[in-house]
């Protein structure tokens, strides 16, 4: 069983070099069409209205020798891949050290909390095919095994699981080794459902929005008990396969359960389908995979949050950028510890992702988000917002 990760402060400054040991080729003229390696539609990026110079000093930026530790940047414009770049550097598999990886597009990254949004799209495909009544569903009713006895837990209802609303006793905004870190706490628990289940609840559900990586892992509970698979087998049948994408793992707790709220390992361009979809509204090359109405639905702001101004939804984030001369352009995101991002900006038909080995650096937020806010929107040569 890999060891949840830790959160430290690590150095993660080394000198790093740029496409070593590349499993895939990948271009080396910065600016052309990415290769065809999978099912994505290619094209340059001036072919979407992207200045491919100002692209160009990402991948100038990851080859410096006191860049910062990120691994990949993939840009997606009107559906088609048009830039990506990949760098070399310390790598972890769910808080275990993995060394120096050479990153390219063949290499599988942590996803982190990015998992929890791909639960809520889960959800969505199983409410559709009647798995689950409904996001009003009383969470006991799936836990009947464990006998709970803390009081309003019956008043908790799946939708205050997929908001972060249930108002449980819950602190992950501690250090990782903190002793009232319930995050950490819940990680080491044999079994962590009747963990999360005897929290006691502090505050009426939708009082109160709060980082829960618990509600997450029951949610991926539910999951299974109402499709009868385990949550990375009916991810590969509902959404990898139809995404087709083949290559993924997906990390366990120690009661043999995948890791609901961080334990997904994606390709970078694999995670940009993700995104891809939720810009379709639910559709990949035609095919309806999540329900249109669960993408409006999960990707609408409800609460405000305690971080940086944002807003939540159905396990998914939103935030706004400042453009050159003022305008504000809003995006939804998918977020994981370490500098994972999926950022999604509906006005400009664009998706970007982000992956990096920032773990344990307090900076990640700042330093993946500049490239998104100073190097990619910066990029887009036709910025009129679309309506």
């Amino acid at each position: 069983m890999k060891a949840l990760r830790a959160i430290t402060w690590l150095s993660l400054f080394g000198a790093i070099s740029l496409f070593p040991g590349s499993a895939w080729p990948t271009n080396a003229s910065c600016g052309e069409a990415p290769q065809q390696l999978d099912d994505w539609e290619t094209a340059r990026p001036e072919e979407v209205g992207l200045d491919a110079a100002a692209l160009c000093r990402i991948t100038k930026e990851l080859a410096e020798p006191d860049r910062r530790n990120i691994h990949a940047v993939v840009v997606v414009r009107h559906g088609k891949l048009v830039f990506e770049a990949y760098a070399a550097g310390d790598d972890e598999n769910w808080g275990e050290p993995l060394g120096n990886i050479p990153h390219d597009a063949a290499t599988k990254h942590d996803m982190m909390s990015i998992s929890k949004s791909v639960v809520s799209l889960l959800f969505g495909i199983a409410i559709e095919r009647k798995l689950i009544a409904g996001t009003d569903t009383p969470v006991l009713a799936f836990f009947s095994e464990y006998a709970v006895k803390t009081p309003k837990w019956d008043k908790i209802l799946l939708r205050h699981l997929l908001t972060m609303t249930p108002g449980i006793d819950w602190n992950e905004d501690t250090a990782w080794m903190d002793p009232y870190n319930t995050g950490r706490a819940m990680s080491e628990a044999a079994d962590p459902y009747p963990y999360i289940l005897g929290r006691e609840v502090l505050y009426e559900p939708d009082a109160k929005w709060q980082y829960n990586t618990g509600a997450t892992e029951l949610l991926g509970a539910v999951l299974k008990k109402a499709t009868g698979k385990p949550l990375d087998q009916f991810a590969k049948e509902a959404l990898f396969d139809p995404l087709h994408i083949e290559d993924f793992e997906w990390s366990v707790m120690l009661n043999g359960a995948p890791a609901a709220g961080a334990g997904l390992r994606l390709r970078p361009r694999d995670a940009a389908k993700i995104g891809q979809l939720i810009l379709n509204g639910g559709t990949w090359q035609g095919q309806r995979i999540v329900p249109k109405d669960w993408v409006k639905q999960s990707t609408k702001p409800r609460f405000d949050t305690s971080w940086g101004g944002m807003q939540y939804g159905y396990q998914w984030w939103f935030g706004s950028s400042r453009l050159d001369g003022g305008t504000m352009i809003d995006w939804s995101a998918a977020f994981g510890l370490g500098g994972q991002r999926i950022f999604i900006v509906p006005a400009f038909d664009l998706v970007v992702v982000t992956t990096a080995g920032l773990y344990g650096d307090g900076r990640q937020s700042a330093f993946v988000g500049s490239i998104f806010d100073y190097r990619v929107l910066p990029a887009v040569r036709d910025p009129t917002p679309q309506q």
